[in-house]
């Protein structure tokens, strides 16, 4: 059963000190926050809101409401930060979820949320759309952004079709894709890795399964630090590029005699199963930083396992009949927002990505008539204002 969340105090004052600085370092929101008090886009909608609950997530929230915006939101998947969920919550907002919920007490919350009746859906994941197809109400919402490659994937695969109102995906964008996926992704999940494990990088055999945005972030931070890294991708065009790139490239399967760590980054399911889990060596460490917890297939490393051991909150260990040990980041969750004190990407990338979420979010409320319905990238004009934008405070601050 989904529950809503409440203010806590002593949760409030903690997200209130927190957020100080993280506002202070968001100029992009700052200014749509000022031209959304005055333009009051939002008016008379209410945004429905799955997306991790954090404190940059936060300052986007509040800029929306400024618009006039109603937000009935809830998290993803073991991301929330209680805090920042109850900080909202003390503001009035109506929020579901806590960090300790189960998969399903998640898909709860997202029922909760649809069943409040939002005309406009802020998506991550696609969870809000698929619950809106099932329930065959699309007709009630006017249009939506969606965050992530993952739920991107799902738009374009078994939600084709079937989505009759426009979706803005915010990670089609080539400045997303750049200042977010490639540099931001890169480094919160070289961060996380060695916050969490307290191991080094230097001299450590990494396999990052996937070359794409966030699988090139993250081979680049790595080797920046001293990492041994090699690429494991299927699609002969990103090998090609990881291979001119200077990285060894295989397959999972070829590649993982050879690893110390595993870290996947490729929004699909399964990339990381048995055949691969059989040719590890004792002691590998196994991490996903894709939005779904599906890209290890944890169920299957379970079940082989004769026991696991909670090591922290953050690292299992599990024992296998052979007497090889695997050792399991956040339990196969997007380890850089669902680990142990987790801090995700940079402010200023997510400035920059929650801006495009905010200019998106305002081009439905105003023009979705204009949008063709389903899957479609961020509009041209608000990538180059966004980027105009940028390079003229970093022109600025050199």
């Amino acid at each position: 059963m989904s529950t809503q969340t409440t203010g806590d105090p002593a949760l409030v004052k903690r997200a209130e000190k927190r957020l100080e600085w993280i506002r202070s370092r968001m100029p992009l929101l700052a200014a749509a926050r000022e031209h959304f008090e005055d333009t009051q886009p939002f008016a008379g909608h209410t945004i429905g809101m799955s997306l991790h609950l954090e404190p940059k997530t936060a300052v986007l929230v509040e800029t929306l409401a400024a618009g006039g915006a109603q937000i009935v939101g809830t998290g993803n998947h073991g991301s929330t930060q209680d805090d920042i969920a109850a900080f909202l919550s003390n503001k009035g907002l109506t929020i579901f979820g806590r960090r300790d919920d189960t998969l399903e007490q998640h898909h709860e919350n997202v029922e909760a949320v649809l069943d409040a009746g939002p005309s406009i859906l802020l998506d991550n994941g696609a969870d809000l759309a698929a619950g809106i197809v099932a329930r065959a109400t699309a007709a009630t919402i006017l249009g939506g952004t969606e965050e992530t490659t993952s739920g991107a994937n799902r738009l374009r695969t078994e939600l084709a079709g079937l989505v009759p109102f426009p979706v803005i995906v915010i990670n089609d964008s080539l400045l997303k894709q750049i200042g977010e996926n490639r540099h931001a992704v890169g480094q919160s999940v070289v961060e996380s890795f060695m916050r969490i494990t307290n191991l080094m990088i230097p001299g450590t055999r990494f396999v990052v399964v996937g070359n794409g945005w966030c699988g090139r972030g993250v081979a680049q931070y790595l080797r920046s630090l001293g990492g041994k890294v090699a690429i494991a991708e299927i699609d002969e065009l990103k090998a090609f590029e990881a291979a001119l790139d200077g990285y060894r490239v295989d397959t999972a399967v070829g590649l993982a005699s050879w690893a110390d760590v595993i870290i996947t980054a490729t929004g699909q399911p399964g990339v990381v199963g048995p055949e691969v889990f059989a040719q590890l060596s004792d002691g590998v460490i196994l991490a996903n930083c894709g939005h779904f917890p599906w890209e290890i297939d944890v169920p299957a490393l379970a079940a082989s396992a004769t026991r696991t051991v909670a090591v922290d909150e953050a690292i299992d260990r599990l024992e296998l009949p052979d007497g090889r040990s695997l050792v399991l980041i956040a339990q196969g969750r997007m380890f850089n927002l669902a680990g142990r004190e987790p801090k995700g990407n940079s402010i200023q990338s997510m400035d920059l990505g929650f801006m495009l979420q905010a200019l998106s979010l305002e081009r439905v409320a105003l023009g979705a008539g204009g949008l063709a319905a389903g899957a479609q990238p961020v509009p041209d004009d608000i990538e180059r204002t966004i980027a105009r934008r940028l390079l003229t405070a970093m022109s600025a601050s050199a």
